[in-house]
């Protein structure tokens, strides 16, 4: 097992790919971009799955080393975490299927990593 930070770590750097791709998917089709038009569609999926893996293997491996148990109930923080993580999984194309939410994406995108670290340094539920 590795230390609590090498795990923090990927948990950041997932976080930052995820918000990379789901941003240039925003930006592009804002500006009129479709998902046949993109250039960079490949490498944008590629940073936006791994970003994904690395928050998922980066978060569980924090609770881990935090000392959660295997079959423990999880606290309403940390389902309010692993909704937010599949919602910003899930919805990296939907910005090509309805280009009128490109732009709301570039300002709720932020929101949501706000309230994802409001709930992991707070534990407010």
């Amino acid at each position: 097992m590795f230390p609590r930070d090498f795990y923090e770590i990927l948990h950041i750097i997932g976080i930052a790919m995820l918000f990379v791709a789901i941003g240039g998917v925003s930006v592009h089709a804002a500006n009129g971009g479709t998902r046949a038009s993109s250039g960079t569609r490949k490498i944008v999926g590629t940073v936006h799955g791994v970003g994904a893996f690395l928050i998922l293997l980066g978060g569980f491996g924090m609770l881990a080393r935090m000392g959660f148990q295997h079959g423990s109930n999880f606290p309403g923080w940390l389902w309010a975490k692993i909704i937010i993580w599949a919602l910003l999984s899930a919805i990296v194309l939907l910005p090509y299927r309805k280009a009128a939410l490109a732009r709301p994406f570039i300002v709720v995108l932020p929101l949501l990593a706000g309230v994802a670290v409001y709930m992991a340094l707070y534990k407010p539920i």
